[in-house]
């Protein structure tokens, strides 16, 4: 049953269950469509025995999941898109399994292509400083190193549905838009600086790039921004770049709230919608995969079945479409 649902020009959110909302969808209706699903065996986000975290099994939690897949390829346009916020999940003792292949199989059987998988790194101190995880601790590395494992990564999985994609995604200019913390790494400027018998610093040579036109509009930033994005590793992700989220924790539940970094977002929507299409979110949590989008000049589609996370979507959400206005405002002043 849907408690409550809001629409706008730019948006829809719907407090529901996934699977009371999805099958009203119209089939190949959504351009893109970008989650990530609250999986078992790592955070138990509320006692609703709809949610897909509260299972016993990761069994459990495929055959759950598995419907949403589903309706997922049921309602992505052909050649369109679907990205999966994805990581390993351990057991009791600390074993990893590999979680991502168990959600590859079930889009392979539903009709998807796996096409990539996209390492977003996570910086060990802050891991260990919110997880408190032994492994990485460094007093392991001095009694027993045998007990010592890198932080483990978040993967975006990529997914396109099967068929021909009707409205190709373009970008007339390249990416325009920089998400991340550092855009021109050392290694560039010294290759550009030996090249062109010149000092300049990172930032100096990023506002010469955006100077620099190639084609047209295109300029050599736009060729250095995609070529950050085309490494499968995604290292400089803004941990804390992450909507507000504090206020959504209940006090009956486990106390979990893992908001995906905007940055990811950003970098996923851009790439692969153009403005004004449709971007779903089934399981939308305080609505970091809706607020992306339609600061970006998308629509989005967001169903969260948790009422608090619910609400806390609802006040990030109505904001979204000042996000770049008011950074662009501050930059004319000064």
């Amino acid at each position: 049953m849907t408690k409550e649902q809001i629409h706008t020009d730019s948006y829809s959110l719907y407090n529901s269950d996934f699977m009371e909302v999805m099958p009203t969808i119209k089939s190949e209706s959504i351009d893109l469509g970008f989650y990530s699903p609250p999986f078992s065996n790592l955070y138990t986000y509320s006692s609703s025995e709809r949610d897909m975290s509260n299972v016993s099994s990761v069994a459990e939690f495929l055959e759950h999941y598995e419907f949403l897949v589903k309706e997922m390829a049921r309602v992505t346009k052909k050649g369109r898109i679907n990205a999966i916020h994805i990581c390993d999940i351990c057991d009791i003792s600390g074993t990893l399994s590999d979680f991502p292949s168990k959600i590859i199989e079930l889009h392979l059987k539903h009709g998807f292509e796996y096409k990539s998988r996209v390492t977003v790194g996570k910086e060990p101190l802050k891991v260990k400083i919110r997880t408190m995880v032994q492994s990485l601790m460094h007093k392991y590395i001095v009694q027993d190193a045998t007990r010592c494992f890198p932080a483990n990564p978040d993967y975006i999985l990529i997914f396109r549905k099967k068929g021909d994609c009707e409205v190709p995604v373009t970008h007339p200019c390249g990416m325009k838009n920089y998400a991340g913390q550092t855009l021109i790494l050392p290694h560039m400027v010294t290759a550009w600086n030996n090249a062109n018998n010149t000092n300049l610093t990172e930032l100096e040579l990023e506002d010469f790039l955006k100077k620099e036109e190639v084609d047209s509009e295109i300029t050599k930033l736009n060729y250095y921004i995609w070529q950050r994005y085309a490494n499968a590793i995604w290292d400089d992700i803004r941990e804390g770049n992450v909507l507000p989220f504090k206020n959504t924790k209940d006090e009956n539940d486990e106390k979990h709230v893992t908001p995906t970094q905007l940055d990811v977002i950003d970098r996923i929507v851009e790439l692969y919608s153009n403005p004004n299409e449709v971007v779903l979110s089934p399981c939308a949590g305080v609505g970091s995969d809706a607020y992306s989008p339609v600061s970006l000049g998308r629509k989005a589609i967001a169903i969260e079945l948790k009422d608090s996370y619910f609400k806390q979507m609802l006040l990030n959400v109505k904001d979204a479409e000042k996000r770049f206005k008011e950074s662009q405002v501050q930059k004319e002043l000064f």
